[in-house]
């Protein structure tokens, strides 16, 4: 099969750890044990998550004042090759000799789009309140709550087509694992003469990632996040996982805007675009998620919902 896999953010740093380069490279080592197995068996284009990172790089470019800063799409940019480096290098170490390519992708959006009046993509380190309004004050940006804590937000448009998805599909077809949009891609849009400009904004990467495994004609989308499935009735007595759902099953709960939601609406989509299944679950049941053994799927070849017999699985 050809699967598009997205990993989270907590793939390559945990909520709460120090933005330091070698806790990234060991929680990357750990993602790559488990994708590299995955990609012995199948053909697999990986795209990541650089939230935590791309704010880390905007918080270094401002406090250097000799030049004006960076925009966020070139950071954007910068996080895609860093991170890709790190995820290429610690996969050829788990599959010698093969074929591996980390690609920076453009991803274009709409400039008129409604995110760019109301951001809310959290990026950057978490912050006690008095220190993100301090901050807010200081830098001019948005912040809004994440969780126990306050961070930083920016505008999230809507991805719509990826610039460079012919070449990624020419890689994979040769037999190369690619990396690739990394961060949702580097969001870009069109002038009335068809030329591309960087956009001040980070692109949802599950989004990005439904998107590129529609483009390419995959047949599986996989996110990784940190629950093991999704969940109906979170943290109460009778909370249950989801094994399989069909689109009209899972279409019939709520789940949280701010997490849950927009990837099982990622997943939807691409089901309903043509995809065989999209799954949610734990990086570390990859393998098994993939096999429809663990993991939630979203996949027309089901009807209603089907559960767990015992649910241990926590909302994202």
């Amino acid at each position: 099969m050809r699967i598009v896999i997205a990993l989270g953010g907590n793939a390559m740093l945990q909520r709460g750890q120090p933005l330091e380069a070698g806790i990234q490279r060991d929680n990357i080592r750990k993602a790559a044990e488990v994708i590299a197995r995955v990609a012995q068996k199948h053909e697999v284009i990986l795209t990541h998550g650089n939230g935590p990172q791309v704010g880390l790089l905007a918080l270094q470019n401002a406090a250097y004042d000799k030049v004006s800063p960076y925009p966020l799409d070139v950071l954007g940019a910068e996080t895609a090759g860093m991170i890709g480096y790190m995820m290429e290098q610690e996969l050829y170490n788990q599959m010698p000799g093969a074929q591996i390519a980390t690609l920076v992708t453009q991803t274009l959006v709409d400039s008129n789009d409604p995110a760019f009046q109301n951001p809310t993509k959290f990026v950057g380190p978490v912050y006690s309140k008095e220190e993100a309004e301090a901050l807010a004050a200081e830098k001019g940006w948005d912040v809004k709550q994440d969780g126990d804590y306050v961070r930083r937000v920016v505008p999230s448009p809507l991805p719509s087509s990826i610039v460079e998805v012919d070449m990624v599909k020419k890689l994979s077809d040769m037999g190369a694992l690619v990396i690739c949009s990394g961060g949702g891609g580097v969001p870009v849009r069109k002038d009335e003469e068809g030329k591309l400009h960087g956009v001040e904004a980070v692109v949802d990467k599950d989004l990005t990632a439904a998107l590129m495994a529609e483009q390419l004609g995959a047949d599986a989308l996989v996110i990784m996040t940190d629950v093991p499935a999704v969940c109906v009735n979170f943290g109460q007595p009778d909370q249950k996982e989801i094994h399989k759902a069909s689109i009209q099953g899972i279409g019939e709960l709520d789940f949280p805007a701010g997490s849950m939601g927009p990837k099982i609406d990622s997943c939807a989509n691409f089901v309903d675009k043509g995809g065989r299944f999209a799954a949610i679950g734990s990086l570390y049941d990859v393998e098994q998620i993939v096999e429809g053994q663990a993991g939630t799927w979203i996949t027309n070849e089901v009807e209603g919902i089907s559960f767990y017999d015992n649910s241990a699985a926590a909302e994202a």
